[in-house]
């Protein structure tokens, strides 16, 4: 095998959870049965993989025949849900033993998934799970943002084809998540550590 064919890991992409779930198309850009399955973010942008830090809420074991491990992840504008079985060994470990709530950076893979009544859930393949602190989420939620605003602001421009592939996908105004944006970095002044406050209820995704 020459170093070309060697496949190379793609960068993980980072995205708030509001954007994150609104992002229900998936495409590939070859024909190759190995070609990287992409997700698209409403404001212009390809995923492969994603790095995203929150708090972990909620964790539940949803298989039946097999351990098959669901963690609930809040960030200041919505929750993440991640998903690992037995070919997630080391990420379905860390869901079974942690003790939620926890500050956790989970790097993985965008999944789509379309319900029985059509509508599309989104989640990660983790392929990692660590747990961090409270600085080190407030940094990611600061450059989340940074990102974010940065793919709203290049979202009108002539060369950029993945968001000509999100506007004719999601029609939809990326100016929506530039509120959210702002208003997950001022929450960081109002929300200290959350731990002894965050709570496991809220929605629950069906698979």
């Amino acid at each position: 095998m020459s170093a070309d064919d060697i496949p190379t890991r793609e960068v993980a992409k980072r995205a708030f959870a509001a954007e994150f779930n609104d992002a229900a198309f998936s495409f590939k850009e070859s024909d190759d049965d190995r070609a990287p399955v992409y997700l698209l973010f409403p404001t212009g942008a390809k995923a492969n993989r994603v790095f995203v830090i929150g708090t972990l809420t909620e964790t539940e074991d949803v298989g039946e025949d097999n351990e098959y491990w669901r963690g609930r992840i809040v960030d200041p504008t919505g929750t993440f849900f991640v998903y690992a079985g037995q070919y997630q060994p080391e990420a379905a470990q860390e869901l079974r033993e942690l003790d939620p709530p926890a500050y956790v950076a989970v790097s993985g893979k965008p999944r789509t998934f379309e319900t029985d009544d059509g509508t599309t859930n989104v989640s990660v393949r983790p392929e990692s799970i660590t747990v961090v602190d409270a600085a080190t989420r407030d940094r990611w939620v600061v450059e989340t943002a940074e990102r974010t605003l940065d793919r709203i602001a290049a979202f009108g421009d002539e060369g950029n084809e993945y968001a000509r592939m999100a506007n004719d996908e999601y029609e939809m105004s990326v100016d929506q998540y530039i509120e959210s944006t702002v208003s997950a970095v001022e929450s960081l002044d109002e929300s200290g550590d959350e731990l002894n406050t965050a709570s496991p209820e809220g929605t629950t995704q069906n698979l």
